[in-house]
């Protein structure tokens, strides 16, 4: 797995992550690891273009949840009680993460485990970066 950074501008600085290569059991803490050094140096917003990733198992989709629950710890946007009453009720999107050019398996993945009701996805990449 390769990892590219490149920086565009929404109505926020977004920080882009392109992904290339599969995110399994191998791969996945070089991509938090990558993700969570952006994090500490300040990045705030961050998109993660799988376009070039063909596969995510649950050990990737459980890295974009623990990216998710860090963006989240920064912003404080909403409490444990609100965030799950929004995601039961289908109207809460983070702010903060959104993934891009997902895959027909990448995106059973995300169906499958519900990731679609909390983090946002798009096939295109510069409608992606508008929207935060």
């Amino acid at each position: 797995m390769d990892i590219t950074i490149t920086t565009e501008q929404g109505r926020v600085p977004v920080t882009i992550l392109h992904i290339s290569g599969e995110i399994d059991s191998a791969t996945h803490l070089a991509f938090q690891s990558a993700a969570e050094e952006l994090i500490d140096k300040g990045a705030r917003h961050l998109l993660i273009n799988l376009k070039d990733a063909p596969y995510i198992s649950s050990a990737g989709l459980r890295t974009l949840h623990n990216l998710f629950n860090k963006l989240r710890t920064i912003h404080q946007d909403v409490n444990d009680d609100e965030l799950r009453r929004r995601m039961n009720a289908g109207s809460y999107k983070s702010p903060y993460i959104k993934v891009a050019n997902l895959s027909p398996q990448v995106s059973d993945a995300f169906e499958l485990s519900g990731f679609e009701t909390y983090i946002e996805i798009f096939d295109d990449l510069e409608k992606a970066v508008n929207s935060f």
